[in-house]
């Protein structure tokens, strides 16, 4: 998350121009009848409204009540009929109490699921299984995994569905206009409205001040910053109080409260020690996988999809809180840069085998390789090299090809879409990710009403990133319009006096609200496929309220700089600016798994060997081969599958999706003493025997 930093990005996006029109809500007045027109068929895509009389619109046209059907049919006889005709009354009022709807939608090339559910009253170990059956709409009671209860509520026509027999079913659908997770999601057709899920995972001083705060003095006498000395700082309590932070940050009840704000897809920052940690990391290890894990089935359930980001690597790759430890960057850069890149792409290699087994990968949909390298530090020729690697050695493990494993995003490092036309030409599936915030520009005297119109921006640079290079997402971007929030620039920044209004969201007045609404729907229009950053901030224990507002989706949900359906952004910049250059929704073929997907030109995969030609600072030729490096001779490591014990005969995977993918993982090389891979960007070059080529 680019929230936890004091800095200004390379560059600044404001190159950008025009706005796209993607699907959605309805179109804004137009110069031309023309454009009116090609407006209105990307309306027609996904509002159930546009043509109520279609036969085939899902949203006023499901399957149907299943009671009564055979009554009109049957020739049995008046007895038959009127006994047959009070159960289907009977029937009809037991429905109609429980407000539970038990049709479905099809599978694509399937057939519908509505028969096999079965009402269940058990509750598996993934949660959230109702007491009262197996799908739902809203008005629908849903039991939690502890027993508790809540009442999904959803306006925008989506569907709850957990079967606890069959927990790799269709899954629900967060909107009438959105897939159901095991139908295709279309790019180019269907367009991401998401959140991240900042500071569960990966936890941020500025998204969970209260789990920072209990620590600030402490018996360790550590100085807590980040989530290394965070972790230090509990010492013995680390696991009671990470599971804790983790079991009540993000509940499956999130889950429907975000499909219930016409939101269709979230983003879940993960750190390497959800897999392992190794020498005097302190991360508490695994446990976070078993929540991501239980995102899966949330986000299964409710028509959530995932993009899985690999938020936090060995030796941070940015030197902020948010990449586990700030300081230094030692990745692709220093003295073990090299090492550390070697050890993330072994976990890079685990999560996509995970992720690409059948029984995940239809919401597991993306995977990103590294969040917010530092390319200022970094330098084009290590950052490219690695992502080269990264994407060889998924796709290796995926396979090539529309459905074999996830797309693989990389970040822009802040440089803009254009410096990426061309790169990894032919690639499958490689998606940009880029994270344009208005609040570190250096701007302190901008305003709501200022701000407004700056995200359109954006636009036209999406616009042609999604023709030249391919699928483009806003992965991060907030309503923010200067850096004003409670530690959002680290631990040891103090605000200064004037922020003291932009944390104090309870004074805003109407003007405040509308303006930042304009920003929001402004950026949401811009990106086109966006992810807020983030769902929620919690609370300060010392100030008792959230202290930074402009990046609190559901808060401004609640209070109105959110809009309620984000379909309302749709054309925004069109209408404010006065003209649009639509994208077509027409990517490269091989950017979505079509024809020649993954047949890169071979000059330009030359272009980036790995490892590069130098390393910053100053290492190159032979001094470059003396760099530690560690050695491709350790046993691989597979995560941990879930259990269902409503279904114990279910096949869950082996968390290994190709086995002739079989290379060992990378390791330290025996006997040898690497400097500390965490501060080591002028250490001392170790001995030769460190080298584990």
């Amino acid at each position: 998350m680019s929230g936890s930093y004091s800095h200004v990005p390379s560059r600044e996006h404001l190159e950008l121009k025009e706005s796209p029109r993607p699907a959605g809500a309805a179109a804004p007045q137009q110069p031309g009848q023309a454009e009116d027109d090609l407006l209105d068929m990307y309306r027609s895509r996904d509002d159930p409204d546009h043509f109520p009389d279609d036969p085939s619109n899902q949203y006023l046209n499901r399957s149907g009540s299943k009671f009564g059907a055979s009554t009109a049919k049957t020739n049995k006889g008046r007895i038959v009929k009127i006994a047959l005709l009070v159960g289907a009354i009977a029937a009809i009022g037991i429905a109609v109490a429980l407000t539970l709807v038990f049709t479905v939608g099809k599978k694509k090339g399937g057939s519908s699921s509505a028969d096999a559910a079965s009402p269940s009253a058990s509750v598996g170990p993934n949660g959230g299984i109702g007491s009262s059956g197996t799908s739902g709409k809203t008005g629908s009671l849903i039991t939690l995994e502890d027993g508790s209860t809540f009442t999904y509520n959803n306006d925008f026509g989506g569907e709850w569905l957990a079967d606890p027999k069959k927990p790799f079913d269709s899954g629900g659908k967060a909107q009438s206009w959105s897939p159901r997770v095991s139908e295709e999601w279309v790019w180019g057709e269907h367009v991401i409205h998401g959140v991240n899920l900042g500071g569960w995972l990966v936890t941020e001083p500025f998204i969970v001040p209260g789990l920072y705060e209990k620590y600030l003095t402490n018996d360790k006498n550590v100085q807590v910053v980040d989530e290394w000395t965070l972790s230090l700082a509990m010492g013995g309590k680390l696991a009671e109080e990470m599971e804790n932070h983790y079991k009540t940050f993000i509940t499956e009840k999130d889950f429907a409260d975000i499909a219930a704000a016409g939101l269709n897809w979230v983003r879940i920052p993960i750190g390497f020690w959800a897999i392992e940690t190794i020498n005097d990391e302190p991360f508490l290890v695994g446990t976070a996988w078993t929540y991501f894990l239980k995102a899966i089935q949330w986000g299964r359930k409710y028509g959530i999809r995932i993009y899985l980001d690999l938020h936090a690597l060995p030796g941070s790759q940015n030197a902020w809180n948010h990449s586990g430890k700030s300081g230094s960057v030692n990745f692709m850069h220093g003295v073990m840069g090299l090492a550390n890149a070697q050890r993330t792409l072994t976990y890079l290699r685990i999560l996509t085998q995970f992720v690409s087994q059948p029984q995940y990968k239809d919401v597991v949909q993306i995977v990103g390789i590294v969040n917010e390298i530092l390319w200022a530090t970094i330098g084009q020729e290590a950052v490219q090299s690695f992502y080269y690697a990264a994407y060889e050695t998924m796709r290796k493990s995926s396979g090539t090809g529309a459905g074999n494993g996830p797309y693989i995003a990389i970040h822009e490092g802040f440089q803009g879409p254009a410096i990426w036309e061309g790169f990894l030409a032919g690639s499958d599936r490689v998606a940009l990710d880029q994270h344009p915030y208005l609040a570190f520009m250096g701007d302190t005297e901008s305003t709501p009403a200022s701000s407004a119109q700056k995200p359109c921006d954006w636009a036209i640079a999406t616009n042609q990133s999604q023709k030249v290079f391919g699928v483009t997402v806003g992965g991060e971007w907030s309503t923010a319009i200067n850096n004003c929030g409670l530690w959002l620039n680290g631990m040891d920044a103090v605000d200064p006096p004037a922020c003291a209004a932009w944390e104090d969201w309870s004074s805003w007045d109407q003007t405040v609200i509308d303006g930042l609404k304009q920003v929001a729907l402004a950026s949401m229009d811009a990106l086109q496929n966006f992810f807020f950053w983030t769902w929620k901030i919690g609370n300060s224990t010392t100030h008792k309220t959230s202290t930074s507002p402009m990046w609190h989706y559901q808060l401004g949900l609640e209070r109105g700089w959110i809009p309620k359906d984000p379909r309302e952004a749709s054309g925004h910049c069109a209408s404010v600016l006065g003209s649009s250059q639509l994208f077509d929704g027409a990517h490269p073929a091989t950017a979505t798994g079509g024809v020649g997907a993954g047949t890169l030109d071979p000059v330009v995969a030359a272009s980036h060997p790995f490892p590069p030609a130098t390393i910053s600072p100053s290492f190159s030729g032979t001094q470059l081969t003396l760099l530690p490096t560690y050695t491709p001779t350790g046993s691989l490591k597979t995560l941990p599958v879930p259990t269902f014990t409503t279904a114990p005969s279910v096949s869950v995977g082996t968390g290994w999706n190709n086995a002739n993918d079989n290379e060992l993982g990378y390791v330290p090389v025996a006997g040898c003493s690497y400097p500390d891979a965490w501060d080591a960007v002028s250490a001392a070059l170790p001995a030769a025997t460190c080298t584990g080529a």
